[in-house]
This record gives C-alpha cells, sequence and structure tokens, in this order.
C-alpha cells in the first residue's frame, strides 16, 4: 500500500472533514466527561477511606455472621407469634400506605399533566410538590411523623402515604400526558362536558397502567415497611433490629426468610393480577 492517499479518498476527506477528524477531536467532550468522572470516583475513595484491605476483613466478618445465621431459629412459640403479628402489621403499614397515597394522587395528578391542569402556575406548584415529596427518603419521613404522632405503625402509614404521593403524583401525571386524545375529542364532540372527558376519555384508557403502578408499589412498600420500623414506625423491623441488638442471628436468619417468603408470595400474586388485568382490557 502506498503512503499517498488515493483521489478517490482525498476526495472522501474533502466531502467529509468531520468523519477524519482525530478521534480525540471527534469525541472530546466525551473524553473530558470520562476524565472528570474517574477524577470524581478517584477523590471519593480517597474521601471515603475505602480500602481492600478493609473489604476483604469486612467480608470475613460477614461470613463469620452468615455462619451464626445458620440455621434459622424460630424460637419458641410465643415467638414466632410475635413475628407472625409484626408481619401482618408490616403488610398492613404497606396497604394502608399504598391505597392512601394512590388516592390523594389521583386527583393531583390531572393537576400536575399539561394536558388537563387548570393553569401552569398550578401545574407547576404540583409538580415541585411532587418533587419535594418523593425527593424526601421514607426513613426521613418516619421518623417526622414519630414525633408529630408518635411510635407505631400509624407513622408508618403517614411515612409512606408522605413519599409515595410525589411518586404517585408524577408517574399519573405523565401517565395523563401521554393518553391518547382522540377519546377526549369523541366525547367532547357528541357535547360532553370536560368532566366527562376526563371520566370517560382518559380514565378507562389509563386504569390499567394505574392500577399496575399501584400493585407495583405495593410490592416495593412492603420491603420499605419492612425497614423503617427500626426507628419505631412499627412492622417487623423493630424485631429485626432488638434481634440485632442481642446478637439473635439464628432468629434473625429466620424472620428475614419470612419477609423474603411474604414478598415472594406479593409480588407472584401481583403479577398474575396485573397480567389478568392487561388481558381483561386486551378482550
Amino acid at each position: 500500500m502506498s503512503g499517498s492517499a488515493s483521489p478517490a479518498a482525498l476526495a472522501m476527506r474533502a466531502r467529509f472533514p468531520a468523519a477524519f477528524r482525530p478521534f480525540y477531536i471527534q469525541h472530546g467532550r466525551g473524553l473530558l466527561l470520562l476524565t472528570l468522572a474517574v477524577v470524581l470516583w478517584l477523590y471519593g475513595v480517597s474521601a471515603m477511606e475505602v480500602s481492600g484491605h478493609r473489604l476483604l476483613t469486612g467480608l470475613g466478618e460477614l461470613g463469620r455472621i452468615a455462619t451464626l445465621m445458620l440455621p434459622p431459629d424460630p424460637g419458641s412459640f410465643a415467638a414466632v407469634m410475635v413475628y407472625a403479628k409484626a408481619l401482618a402489621e408490616t403488610l398492613a403499614i404497606a396497604f394502608l400506605g399504598t391505597l392512601g397515597a394512590a388516592i390523594i394522587a389521583f386527583p393531583l395528578g390531572f393537576l400536575a399533566a399539561r394536558n388537563t391542569t387548570v393553569s401552569h402556575i398550578v401545574r407547576i406548584f404540583a409538580r415541585r410538590s411532587f418533587d419535594t415529596l418523593r425527593g424526601v427518603d421514607i426513613l426521613i419521613w418516619a421518623l417526622v411523623w414519630i414525633n408529630v404522632v408518635g411510635l407505631g405503625p400509624f407513622a408508618g402509614v403517614l411515612a409512606l402515604i408522605s413519599s409515595d404521593v410525589g411518586s404517585f403524583g408524577k408517574l399519573f401525571s405523565e401517565a395523563i400526558e401521554a393518553a391518547d386524545n382522540k377519546a377526549v375529542e369523541g366525547v367532547i364532540s357528541t357535547g360532553g362536558s370536560g368532566t366527562a372527558a376526563l371520566r370517560f376519555g382518559i380514565v378507562p384508557q389509563l386504569l390499567p397502567v394505574w392500577v399496575s403502578q399501584v400493585l407495583y408499589f405495593f410490592e416495593s412498600n412492603t420491603r420499605s415497611a419492612s425497614i423503617i420500623g427500626i426507628v419505631g414506625a412499627g412492622g417487623v423491623g423493630l424485631v429485626l433490629s432488638e434481634q440485632i441488638r442481642t446478637l439473635e442471628f439464628g432468629q434473625m436468619s429466620f424472620m428475614i426468610g419470612l419477609i423474603w417468603l411474604t414478598v415472594s408470595l406479593i409480588d407472584l400474586g401481583c403479577s398474575r393480577l396485573r397480567f389478568a388485568i392487561i388481558g381483561a382490557r386486551a378482550r
């Protein structure tokens, strides 16, 4: 191959000069961002005192704890009853919190959607309110409500509602904005009011989506409700924290197994319910 470029290659370079620029020029911005990301990661590793020795030592300790957790120990019959009560309380917190948040967010979603809001100012206020609510972690909400209503599952329900209203409001409003407007136009063309257009034009086509989202959040909130009990908001979290403090690792693994089984059954049931709803909608 000769060192000089052929006339065809020279013509191609002249026609598409950007394609023949050096790699570092074509992707200069990407390389700069990648370099900054690496530098930031290295700084984070140094600032957080991350070290391979501490990681290996921690893994050894984790293995020791895992050994102590086997076999799972249910303890006495009275202890099993305490676990069952705590697990039922966790499910109640997840159910009431999810359902309450969905009910509150349902009308607010219309105010936050571009095509159904009453004014631009109301839409912006609703959107920023949703951002604020879901921007605060559920554990923080639990601590806030514990100071307001006291210890117990009621604080856990309010914490889930506070966090999920922001998430549901965002999801519901985005689904409304993506809805097909032809159904709304059809209702209005027959003399229907704006409320009727929402009721018969938007709600029927989005109801399966909303139900699917609520079911998914119920699954997720079952896990979240298992954690907020650690700060005193009821549920199995309080039982787990006591077991960890008293080094009852066998009973802790039994409790974790119950949580895993419960969440798996809820996931299976909700998945079948979602498919049933989608299938009924398709027919």
